[in-house]
């Protein structure tokens, strides 16, 4: 199976499908991910809180911990849009690929970068079988996040968390809280279906061979 995991930032896939995707590369699938952005930033008093270099790097490790390939675009933080440059890069890389599953953000996410990415792999990976979003924060949104399929990760929690730790800049800036929540959300999702630990999704399309 070829799968491809999209985010908007560094972090965001390992935050969201982190998990799934180490399952996926113990069963032998072909696994890329996708970051759309650069990934560094300023706060609004124009300190840099995370360079585009160092942002890089720790997803770079991260992903080398997950074992996945990684393919990074060039967009800039904050200013990515649903349009037909981000689909182009989508589409090319889901046809070169040959992708039969694909993990994106939810649609619903608050996070402007977040709902772009979201969009365009709604439009780009129109014809790939299967589609499961994710979120990839814990902000409030106007819709519910419909979760309904679950991955057991219960062994491989462990690489999630290692691959988050590798994103140390953003972790001192939320002060490693992200480690804490998500733990609790995938001990929430697995008490839920009688494991320790799962990823939970929202299905897009789900075709059972």
């Amino acid at each position: 199976m070829n799968v491809l995991a999209v985010g908007a930032h560094f972090d965001d896939i390992e935050l969201g499908c982190g998990g799934a995707l180490a399952k996926h590369v113990a069963s032998g699938d072909n696994v890329c991910a996708y970051v759309a952005t650069l990934s560094g930033f300023t706060n609004p008093q124009h300190k840099v809180i995370r360079s585009n270099e160092t942002a890089f790097c720790e997803g770079q490790k991260a992903m080398k911990i997950l074992g996945v390939e990684l393919i990074c675009g060039d967009f800039k933080t904050l200013e990515l849009e649903f349009n037909e440059e981000l689909n182009q890069e989508l589409i090319k890389i889901v046809e070169e690929k040959k992708i039969d599953k694909v993990y994106t953000h939810w649609m619903g996410d608050i996070h402007h970068d977040h709902q772009a990415v979201a969009k365009s792999s709604m439009h780009s990976c129109r014809h790939v079988p299967n589609m499961l979003m994710y979120r990839s924060n814990w902000y409030h949104s106007t819709l519910d996040f419909k979760g309904n399929f679950y991955i057991d990760i219960t062994d491989f929690w462990d690489k999630k968390e290692k691959a988050l730790l590798s994103h140390r800049s953003e972790l001192q800036r939320t002060a490693y809280k992200w480690i804490d929540f998500f733990k609790n959300e995938a001990e929430n999702a697995g008490q839920r279906i009688g494991v320790k630990y799962a990823e939970c999704y929202e299905v897009v399309k789900w075709l059972e061979k």
